[in-house]
């Protein structure tokens, strides 16, 4: 089993999205071997629902948020998660001070679009200024399919 953390900063948008089109890829393609989860550097939103504009352009799109409330990154995520996948730079400077404080060293981090679609910008962008909902949508779609290509057990061999 590979596990696998999508995180932004209140775990509303860009982590949830990303969660929801890994979760369908993973029930359409009867990936077995993936599981998938999202989380926020922040608390802000600890136990909200994600924002209704990014559950509106998925549900248009087939994907499902149900179950889906915000959390917080935990201590307990760097030993759980093989991948944790931040969203943006800042994101990714706040999981490396909390796992530097913490006991489990383990999981990779990775800045979720540079490493996945090549994307010349380092960061996925932030619907609430730049381009918007649909747009994040079809950034997570595009960044879960190369992660799931990348990871795929037989990828490697």
């Amino acid at each position: 089993m590979i596990r696998v953390l999508f995180v932004c900063l209140g775990n509303i948008c860009r982590s949830p999205t990303a969660e929801a089109v890994a979760r369908k890829r993973i029930n359409d393609d009867q990936l077995d071997w993936l599981e998938v989860d999202s989380a926020g550097t922040s608390a802000f939103h600890q136990g909200a629902q994600p924002d209704m504009r990014s559950m509106q352009e998925g549900l248009a799109r087939g994907y499902s948020f149900e179950r889906q409330t915000s959390r917080p990154v935990r201590e307990d995520d760097f030993q759980d998660f093989d991948y944790i996948l931040a969203m943006d730079s800042h994101n990714l400077r706040a999981l490396r001070k909390m796992r530097d404080r913490c006991t489990y060293p383990r999981a990779s981090l990775w800045l979720f679009m540079n490493e996945t679609i090549g994307m010349t910008e380092m960061d996925m962008p932030d619907p609430y200024y730049d381009d918007g909902f649909e747009n994040v949508l079809s950034l997570c779609e595009a960044g879960v399919q190369r992660w799931i290509d990348f990871l795929r057990p037989d990828a490697h061999a």
